[in-house]
């Protein structure tokens, strides 16, 4: 089993910058893809941005430019920069990571999501 923890949501002004972080911990597993989405009210799940252990990150349309993932292999965190932040990101931002276990094979896991509102 592998736990995900988010942190950083919050309140901010339109045109702002907010950090989320996620931490993934248990035993025995790999991690491969690393990502974040989010749900905004009466909106589907939509990606935001992911990245993989090794290469190169992709990122939805609407956040090209403004947003930054970064991932430490180290540490199991990944990080998504939030800059020039809009009030249509308003969301619950969830972790995601995609996972091998080496008796399992490969699952997916959320984080619990963290509320991100952009709001004057």
């Amino acid at each position: 089993q592998v736990q995900l923890v988010e942190s950083g949501g919050g309140l901010v002004q339109p045109g702002g910058s907010l950090r989320l972080s996620c931490a993934a911990s248990g035993s025995n597993f790999t991690l491969h893809v690393m990502g974040w989405y989010r749900q905004g009210s009466g909106k589907q799940r939509e990606l935001v941005a992911m990245i993989p252990s090794v290469g190169s990150a992709a990122y939805g349309d609407s956040v090209k430019g403004r947003f930054t993932i970064s991932r430490d292999n180290a540490k199991n965190t990944v990080t998504l920069q939030m800059n020039s932040l809009k009030s249509e990101d308003t969301a619950v931002y969830y972790c995601k990571a995609i996972v091998a276990h080496p008796a399992r094979g490969v699952s997916d896991y959320w984080g619990q999501g963290t509320q991100v509102t952009v709001s004057s």
